[in-house]
């Protein structure tokens, strides 16, 4: 995403992209709701590609912190396999 989309990204700004993320996430709401399963599979698409895009615009290595959030375990239960209350 940052070498095909990053200079326009940049030209847009931080908060216009948050911004684009945000409708695409509501167009995977939608996706969802209606079950068009080819629908869910384009938006789950555009919804990974405008979070990259807005990591990549505030300088954040997504891998790298979801590594250091998860590292191969739940957050708040510490287990492999997450057994915190629903």
């Amino acid at each position: 995403m940052e070498q095909i989309y990053f200079q326009r990204d940049k030209r847009r700004g931080i908060e216009s992209t948050f911004l684009w993320l945000i409708e695409e996430v509501g167009e995977l709401s939608r996706a969802i709701k209606n079950k068009n399963e080819q629908n869910i599979r384009e938006e789950f698409g555009d919804v990974l590609a405008w979070l990259c895009s807005l990591a990549n615009l505030a300088n954040i290595n997504l891998i790298e912190v979801a590594y250091e959030k998860y590292q191969n375990k739940c957050p708040r239960c510490n287990k492999t396999v997450c057994k915190c209350p629903e």
